[in-house]
């Protein structure tokens, strides 16, 4: 499959197609952006907050990274730059992946065996694409789960 590609301010390319998205902002100028069109409305993005309970490999560097990098894959969107810090007392991690969509976030407190994921996607990309991948790698006993729609045009 073909990597998305990022053309420029507005444009989108998958799959040697563009995808602009074009909004009329106060007055009758056209804006080309990322804005998602969903059950009849038009926002910036998906960010779903997910909280991980009971969850595993939390103080795992490399789980933490390779999960990040492929829940991106599975939604077709396009990583920018991974940091990561982890933390000496508890081997708790932050990170995000920056995406050129936006971005993917976790924060791990390990003694209590809980993750809180962030992901906010606009664009083509579809962010709960991205939970299978997260909930494989860190195999959690319970997950609840939050969409909020970004910049929803009245």
């Amino acid at each position: 499959m073909a990597e998305p590609v990022l053309q420029g301010h507005g444009q989108f390319m998958k799959k040697g197609k563009v995808f602009p998205s074009k909004i009329i902002v106060s007055g009758s100028t056209p804006v080309n952006d990322y804005f998602v069109e969903k059950d009849g409305q038009r926002f910036a993005g998906i960010h779903l907050l997910i909280d991980f309970w009971e969850a595993k490999n939390l103080t795992n560097r490399i789980t933490v990274e390779n999960a990040l990098r492929e829940a991106a894959i599975s939604a077709n969107a396009t990583a920018i730059n991974l940091q990561l810090n982890q933390y000496s007392e508890n081997g708790g991690i932050s990170g995000i992946l920056v995406l050129a969509e936006s971005h993917i976030s976790i924060h791990t407190w390990p003694e209590r065996s809980f993750a809180a994921i962030d992901i906010f996607m606009c664009g083509v990309c579809n962010p709960y694409d991205c939970i299978a991948v997260l909930k494989k790698a860190f195999e959690p006993g319970n997950t609840t789960l939050l969409e909020r729609r970004r910049g929803l045009l009245p």
